[in-house]
């Protein structure tokens, strides 16, 4: 069986598969019905491991197995594969949301607690900080800054960037809002994100950044976030945001903010 290991790797990311198991399902794709021992020949998948791997793809809702002597695994349409794969992860993502919902008010969670708020007090100020790779993890970082919002959020972002802000962290700007929380969002506004930018005026002052780009967000004027890359120029799995809690350096941007909001024009 000829598979290109470029191939082979996108199916690894596409369905989280390990490289025994797709060598696996490929080879029975390629035979639509098969023994361990024909895929383990085909594969280059060692015949000790031929079987476990091929249970797991079963579990999985990759294949069938046809029951008999000797054993044959049947392989299913790829379109079929793909509605499984989506019914079992969203069943899976629900069991694991459920469980993580339950640790609130579970000791579990007051001793991860303890253990934080001990080892914290052994940081120095200047190591609270790091750079964040990828733009979901940049995105998740965000909303915990958000989440811990007292006072002030003022975000600076591409015409871009305050759609997809809009879209991952308008719950927790709302959250903001009802806690008395004060936002405020510059952004160049186009035709593009006007409708957004109307949208997220209902829980921050929106004001129309044209003179220069920026993508920073700055939390109660202690920590910040700002990115590196052009947002406009990289692929969102390459972007870099670094992540900065300094009291001096937060408080030093956000009055260099504070000059250039005052000639933004407001959004309407």
């Amino acid at each position: 069986m000829i598979v290109k290991d470029e191939f082979l790797g996108r199916l690894r990311k596409i369905f989280d598969l390990n490289l025994y198991e797709v060598k696996v399902w490929a080879a029975l794709l390629s035979r639509g019905t098969s023994t361990a021992g024909e895929l383990s020949s085909i594969s280059d998948v060692p015949r000790s491991r031929t079987y476990d791997i091929l249970e797991s793809l079963e579990k999985k809702g990759f294949i069938i197995m046809k029951l008999g002597k000797p054993i044959k695994f049947i392989a299913l349409k790829p379109t079929e594969v793909v509605e499984r794969v989506k019914k079992n992860m969203m069943v899976d993502a629900k069991e694991k949301s459920k469980r993580l919902e339950s640790l609130r008010g579970d000791e579990v969670l007051d001793e991860l607690t303890a253990l934080f708020t001990k080892g914290v007090k052994f940081v120095e100020p200047s190591d609270l900080s790091g750079s964040i790779k990828g733009r979901q993890n940049i995105y998740n970082h965000l909303d915990m800054m958000l989440r811990d919002a007292e006072k002030t959020v003022t975000i600076a972002t591409t015409e871009e960037g305050l759609n997809r802000k809009f879209e991952a962290l308008m719950p927790s700007l709302e959250k903001c809002k009802k806690r008395g929380v004060k936002v405020r969002v510059a952004a160049p506004i186009t035709k593009n994100n006007i409708k957004i930018a109307k949208e997220i005026r209902k829980v921050a002052e929106v004001r129309n950044l044209e003179k220069f780009k920026a993508r920073i967000t700055i939390v109660d004027g202690n920590q910040l976030m700002f990115m590196l890359l052009d947002d406009e120029k990289f692929h969102p799995n390459y972007d870099v945001g670094v992540w900065i809690n300094t009291e001096f350096f937060a408080q030093a941007l956000e009055q260099f903010f504070e000059l250039a909001w005052k000639d933004m024009k407001p959004v309407r």
